[in-house]
């Protein structure tokens, strides 16, 4: 029988200096993270922190008007697993600013009752940190709804809204590093 290979834990991964990134005006959407001395692929960023509630709390808490808008910009809504948010209003820090960008260069990964911004690849001074927000809804995507949420991250790959493709796999280097990394 082949041997699977050794998973790293999350919570094992070295962690960044805080010293490695700043908060700052962002061309993408308001405030940014930006790298400020490199990352190394495979770092544990920051925690995403806040107050840990119910999904249905989250829906109380933030509901769409009955017009069907939404404004995900004033929402800092994280799923940590099924059952639960990180609601970043409550107690967040600077990690609730990392925008979403087509080319992630890092990814929320949970450990335990916490959830890490991790790099997936090197990441360069000067970079906005991104990681693919990855939104689906259950109603189907359409061009409107996608509107409402629109992408200005830049990549080559944008695909010009926040959300996922439905059915469509997720990064390859989020593949890659779920696959690596041990998210128990």
């Amino acid at each position: 029988m082949p041997r699977r290979p050794h998973k790293t834990r999350v919570s094992a991964l070295p962690l960044a200096a805080p010293a490695q990134f700043r908060r700052r005006a962002s061309t993408r959407h308001g405030l940014g993270v930006f790298a400020v001395k490199p990352i190394a692929a495979g770092t544990r960023i920051i925690e995403y922190t806040g107050e840990l509630i119910s999904h249905a709390e989250g829906e109380r808490r933030y509901p769409t008007a009955p017009d069907g808008h939404e404004e995900p910009e004033h929402t800092y809504l994280l799923q940590l697993d099924e059952d639960r948010v990180i609601d970043a209003n409550v107690g967040g820090n600077d990690a609730r600013y990392i925008n979403h960008s087509c080319a992630p260069n890092c990814e929320p990964l949970p450990a335990g009752d916490h959830m890490w911004i991790v790099s997936v690849r090197a990441i360069r001074p000067g970079e906005e940190l991104g990681y693919d927000y990855a939104i689906e809804l259950d109603e189907p995507h359409t061009p409107a709804r996608k509107k409402r949420f629109p992408c200005r991250c830049g990549a080559r790959s944008c695909r010009g809204s926040m959300l996922k493709p439905k059915h469509a796999p997720h990064h390859p280097l989020i593949r890659a590093a779920r696959r690596r990394w041990d998210l128990s």
